[in-house]
């Protein structure tokens, strides 16, 4: 009943409160420069809903996975982002507004791509493929989650920017503190799960995890897109929804193996992504002070 009351109620009211307080640092022009150069959302679209879905095919081949566990790691991968990504981007810099413009097209995207891409590895790793129902339901809820907290602090930073500014810092501890809280209920949850599947598939999720991140954060670089945004791509595919992965594996496929990739991912996610962070503050607060020197 606590763990139900803390998950159900406590957990999304807290990633409420966070992106309220993104979108208090945020305004309608951080997004109209995004839609004036799309050049970032078509990057990070096109490494979500192209390169992760044969990266986790290879790693499902490479490490031999029994064919559940196969299926739960493509499953994963044809996940969309959601408001944890969000809220490791704001802690590292990143471009926020490229975030959120990216969780919503991708949540809303994953309708199509997601039953389609579970399909196909339905066929080819357990030989029958399934009707999988587009998750809807969840995608509106990550909506609520992340859409309209944005747009009341959006709001409130245009009526009260002063209290915008002085609520800026107690929002970002708030936000640790979040993170903190949702690798510890991850770790309660998925404590079985991890003791029975760790050995199987935790290598293949790790490096799932840290291929995403790197193609994230190098590929868009590469491109010549600026960091702030390559940072905002980096979390954005390399942090999964894997609530929604898991959702969909227990209650469709009826399947706890399948489920247990995205379990495994998501405490991966939360302690990769925060060392990620702390080496992306570092070495923005290095390149400041060399451009001092």
């Amino acid at each position: 009943m606590q763990a139900t009351l803390l998950t159900n109620l406590m957990l999304p009211l807290a990633l409420g409160v966070i992106m309220l307080g993104l979108g208090l640092g945020l305004t309608v022009e951080d997004f109209r420069r995004v839609a004036r150069y799309p050049r970032a959302v078509l990057v990070g679209l096109a490494l979500q809903t192209l390169l992760l879905p044969w990266a986790a095919f290879g790693l499902a081949l490479a490490f031999r996975l029994p064919p559940e566990l196969a299926v739960g790691l493509m499953l994963l991968a044809a996940s969309p982002g959601g408001a944890t990504a969000n809220i490791y981007s704001h802690l590292a810099r990143g471009d926020v507004a490229l975030n959120i413009t990216l969780t919503a097209i991708n949540s809303v995207l994953c309708l199509l791509t997601l039953p389609l891409i579970l399909n196909l590895a339905l066929e080819h790793f357990l030989g029958a493929g399934q009707y999988v129902p587009p998750p809807t339901r969840k995608i509106v809820e990550v909506a609520v989650i992340i859409l309209l907290p944005v747009l009341l602090g959006m709001t409130v930073r245009g009526l009260f920017p002063a209290l915008a500014a002085r609520a800026e810092k107690p929002l970002r501890v708030l936000a640790v503190l979040v993170l903190a809280l949702l690798v510890a209920v991850a770790v309660v949850q998925s404590w079985q799960v991890l003791v029975t599947y760790f050995a199987a598939v935790g290598a293949a999720c790790l490096l799932f995890n840290l291929a995403s991140m790197a193609a994230g954060y190098w590929a868009p670089l590469a491109l010549r897109l600026p960091r702030g945004q390559a940072i905002a791509i980096a979390m954005e595919i390399g942090i999964h929804n894997g609530t929604l992965a898991i959702f969909i594996a227990l209650n469709v496929l009826e399947s706890s193996t399948i489920a247990a990739p995205a379990a495994v991912y998501s405490l991966l996610m939360f302690l990769t992504a925060a060392l990620f962070a702390g080496w992306l503050v570092r070495a923005g607060r290095r390149e400041g002070a060399g451009g001092l020197a």
